[in-house]
């Protein structure tokens, strides 16, 4: 059994920045692949950033390439996502989630998720 807990999430003006975190607690934090995804209204979840175990390897959706990054903490057993020039577009629930499968895009791949954490960028 794996735990997430998201926070950081809040409103912002278009061109601010947020730091999402989630911490994790139950199973071997350190082996696992760790992904953000977010879900806005009317659409389907999506994947927003994935990190290997290490940290050492990242992965990021073309529509947040340059603007967001995504880290870990396996001391401390935390996973951040660090966005920058934030758009409307951004606005979603933000989830992070423990990969069980091999396809970091697939969210079916993934079989802990926390329950999120709103995020509103304002025009």
């Amino acid at each position: 059994q794996v735990q997430l807990v998201e926070s950081g999430g809040g409103l912002v003006q278009a061109g601010g920045s947020l730091r999402l975190s989630c911490a994790a607690s139950g199973r071997t934090f350190s082996s696992d692949y760790m992904g953000w995804f977010r879900q806005a209204p009317g659409k389907e979840r999506a994947f927003v950033a994935g990190i290997n175990w290490s940290g050492r390897r990242t992965y990021y959706a073309d529509s947040v390439k340059g603007r967001f990054t995504i880290s870990r903490d396996n001391a401390k057993t935390t996973v951040t996502l660090q966005m920058a020039s934030l758009k409307p577009e951004d606005t979603a629930v933000y989830y992070c989630a423990a990969l069980r499968g091999s396809n970091y895009y697939n969210p079916t791949d993934y079989d802990y998720w926390g329950q999120g954490t709103q995020v509103t960028v304002s025009s």
